[in-house]
């Protein structure tokens, strides 16, 4: 069963200076079923970020359907929205996003709190959570405190405390190590696992060679996917490394 739908999104930017029109999305199509883990890849200006910021309903299509649960968020209310982002949608950015002036604890309750939710609520959420990512010692520290590899695990479990229909990831692997990235995606394979909805954008071909699927957008379109079906990590990595070699020199479209 599809949990996210978009269908022939479009989105036009018009210039500040000169009225010029800018198409960043041209025809988007895709569905994410439930469950599912697919990652986002293409050249920087194919409109990877752009696409990111219409699903988390942060911009609105110029044209076009994006169905969560078959309800068409893009007509979601101004007024509803962020407590629709809040009820709906975890987020981990590649800068974590994190306040440094609230411990880890209460960053990670943080999108509980504006939902009005009691402490003890937030306690009980919390405890399996933390301790599930292996931050149950670190929830008393700043993020000031911590490496970057426990920050970004501190921003999975703020996005994971509001049990959402779908995670979004924008680069979430950026501003990490080698160690801690490995650390990182086999702990989204594990969440993944769990059966929770994944979907990251990356550049990083070992990010999108843990996915399910590989989303490749071109001009505004999706270019071209690959399933990783029985395909060892190895494999996918070939494969997608091979995509974004025909992405960048031209090639067949396989949308």
């Amino acid at each position: 069963m599809a949990l996210l739908e978009i269908h022939h999104v479009k989105k036009v930017y018009t210039t500040r200076f000169g009225g010029n029109q800018v198409t960043a999305l041209r025809d988007v199509n895709f569905a994410v079923e439930d469950g599912e883990y697919v990652a986002i890849m293409g050249e920087s200006g194919a409109g990877k970020t752009t696409l990111l910021n219409i699903l988390a309903a942060l911009d609105r299509p110029t044209a076009g359907e994006v169905l969560l649960d078959g309800h068409d968020i893009t007509q979601i209310s101004e007024k509803a929205l962020s407590a629709f982002r809040r009820d709906h949608l975890g987020f981990v950015f590649q800068d974590f996003n994190l306040l440094d002036t609230f411990s880890i604890r209460d960053n990670i309750y943080l999108p509980l709190v504006l939902a009005g939710k009691p402490y003890r609520e937030m306690e009980a959420r919390l405890e399996p959570i933390a301790r599930r990512l292996g931050i149950d010692d670190l929830l008393e520290k700043y993020p000031y405190e911590v490496s970057g590899g426990q920050k970004q695990r501190a921003a999975i479990a703020r996005a994971l405390i509001t049990s959402p229909r779908l995670i979004l990831a924008d680069e979430p692997t950026g501003a990490l190590d080698s160690h801690a990235t490995d650390s990182l995606l086999r702990l989204f394979g594990a969440i993944n696992a769990g059966g929770q909805t994944l979907l990251m954008v990356t550049h990083s071909v070992k990010a999108a060679s843990h996915a399910g699927r590989v989303l490749f957008l071109r001009d505004g379109e999706v270019y071209h996917q690959l399933y990783r079906g029985e395909m060892s990590f190895e494999e996918m990595f070939a494969k997608v490394s091979d995509t974004l070699t025909m992405l960048t020199t031209g090639g067949e479209r396989h949308a």
